[in-house]
């Protein structure tokens, strides 16, 4: 099977859609030893596929790799691929976490999805695949719960 090269390095434009968006991976540099990596996108933007508005999420995936580590230009290209793909916050962010397992088969991956408000009420969603290995160190999420202007 002959892989495609690596979007890094060289020009790629934001896809479509995540249909259209492709997911690289690169090798795990330290396959033998339990560690925390950490994603976070505080201005994902997606659509609403009733009203065709824009909501907006502040998104945090962690996980604990196996053989294989995500590519981050690939992962950004594959975020942004949603601003123009109408989906519920819940489909959203189920998603990309079962996507990311798909590729990268992790020992363990959580994907939280603090999504601003619509029609005056937030909605997060959370999202976890594996069993966390002992005594690995995975800080909080960071993102306080909505408290509007009080």
């Amino acid at each position: 099977m002959t892989r495609k090269p690596l979007q890094l390095g060289r020009p790629t434009a934001v896809p479509a859609s995540p249909e259209q968006a492709r997911l690289d991976r690169v090798p795990n540099p330290h396959p033998g030893t339990d560690y925390v990596v950490r994603f976070v996108m505080p201005e994902f933007t997606a659509l609403c596929p009733i009203t065709g508005q824009p909501d907006f999420a502040h998104l945090v995936i962690d996980y604990v790799p196996a053989r294989h580590l995500i590519e981050s230009k690939s992962l950004k290209l594959y975020l942004n691929s949603f601003r123009n793909h109408g989906a519920f916050h819940e489909d959203c962010t189920v998603s990309i976490g079962k996507a990311l397992v798909a590729l990268l088969k992790p020992k363990w991956l959580r994907i939280g999805g603090y999504w601003y408000p619509r029609g005056g009420m937030p909605i997060d969603v959370f999202w976890q695949f594996g069993k966390l290995p002992r005594a690995v160190w995975v800080p909080d999420q960071g993102v306080a719960p909505y408290r509007g202007r009080g």
